[in-house]
């Protein structure tokens, strides 16, 4: 008998006892053909945006330059990736949708920038407007609603093609965040560019403080506004409402980037710049710190909840509920599957990943039950499951195969 990591048996709780009246019969598959098609596409157009960008970098600071500011840009990016790892420790996305996230920021949100940029200052030109307030449109006004709409975009889409892993506000943070440290890693390539070619080393180096030390996280607090937006109608809206969720975040994303960009633009004395700082966007970002680990807590309290519905009709054990849903519980699963066979190792770790999925699913559908006109119910006498029903099939179909891994057992 093969013991969980608490030194109880791990039992298979009884499969035909459903959750809801019906757990509609469907192919248990971990990836969709289409999303994995729609995957390679993305990660291959966004590839070639980033490599467009790299090319347009390298004719005016040159190969040199270039690799010198592209590993500077390493150093903040590897911070927000650290953090993003953290944040995303209860329940990790799929990695090429991160991938993806990261090659839309630093590719395809910056030739769009690029691209509207080069239309501002045509415009400006052409209207024989003074550059002072040409300069301030395209900081102000433009970059953010440009640069927001265009990494809030990418969100969006990552939203549309794996709706079903799209599963709350953790998740539109994460995708959010990863969006804006590729952003801002193209964008610190030039800022570094183009000081060390103007003012060589001195102003490299304090471009370097400016951005890469003091000011990592302020592209990923912007864009994490329109991605918590997005999460949140993710759980539950639809229809206008999930669309003036998004709006407000969209909003509340181009706000906060006016007003670092704005700060830059007025205050040009250095002391008036660093007590803004400090008396701004510290507390900003301490409060964004606040409200991700509220969140997690969330997420975990949720995730033990809606796992408990399952274990109430047989699905798990109470000690499997411990084990899926608490981070003590979670801490033993993986002790004790490092000293297993990479298979059952392998399969305790997605035993967690879809448990924690399927609680997410979960509570979609008791959103739906408890507020109907938000979501895409079946309508009464049309037959058929909902695509929540469909997700929720699939993922016990796969928690069976899993829990039979760990076990030892056939699925």
């Amino acid at each position: 008998m093969t013991l969980d990591p608490t030194g109880r048996p791990l039992a298979i709780p009884a499969q035909d006892t459903p959750i809801q009246g019906q757990v509609w019969n469907t192919a248990v598959r971990r990836t969709n053909l289409s999303t994995v098609v729609w995957a390679s596409v993305g990660i291959v157009v966004a590839a070639l945006a980033l490599l467009l960008v790299l090319v347009y970098l390298s004719t005016f600071l040159g190969p040199a330059a270039l690799v010198v500011c592209l590993l500077l840009a390493l150093v903040p990016l590897t911070l927000v990736i650290f953090a993003v790892r953290w944040i995303d420790r209860w329940e990790p996305e799929p990695r090429p949708a991160l991938w993806f996230a990261f090659l839309w920021g630093a590719g395809v949100s910056i030739v769009t920038a690029l691209v509207f940029d080069l239309g501002v200052q045509i415009v400006v030109a052409s209207s024989g407007t003074a550059r002072p307030a040409g300069d301030f449109m395209s900081a102000v006004v433009q970059a953010p609603l440009v640069e927001e709409g265009a990494k809030g975009f990418g969100i969006l889409l990552l939203f549309w093609v794996i709706r079903g892993q799209f599963n709350g506000p953790i998740d539109g943070v994460v995708y959010a965040a990863v969006i804006a440290a590729g952003f801002a890693f193209s964008e610190n390539i030039q800022y570094f560019g183009v000081a060390m070619v103007n003012g060589g080393i001195t102003d490299l180096g304090l471009t370097f403080l400016l951005r890469g030390v003091i000011s990592p996280f302020a592209h990923v607090l912007f864009t994490a506004c329109t991605g918590l937006a997005i999460g949140l109608a993710a759980r539950r809206a639809s229809g206008s409402r999930y669309i003036g969720m998004v709006l407000v975040g969209l909003v509340a994303a181009v706000l906060l980037h006016a007003l670092w960009n704005g700060a830059f633009f007025f205050l040009t004395d250095d002391a008036a710049l660093v007590g803004y700082y400090f008396l701004v966007q510290v507390p900003l970002f301490i409060g964004a710190i606040l409200a991700i680990v509220m969140l997690r807590r969330k997420e975990e309290k949720m995730t033990l909840q809606r796992l408990g519905d399952y274990a109430a009709v047989g699905w798990f054990t109470p000690a499997e509920v411990e084990m899926l849903a608490t981070p003590r519980g979670r801490r033993q699963a993986r002790a004790w599957g490092a000293a297993q066979p990479q298979a059952r190792r392998q399969a305790m770790n997605r035993f967690i990943t879809d448990a924690t999925r399927l609680a997410s699913v979960r509570q979609r559908l008791v959103s739906a039950q408890q507020h109907p006109a938000h979501r895409g119910t079946v309508a009464a006498g049309q037959p058929g499951p909902t695509p929540d029903q469909l997700e929720e099939s699939r993922l016990l179909g796969l928690l069976m195969a899993d829990r039979a891994e760990v076990i030892g057992a056939q699925p």
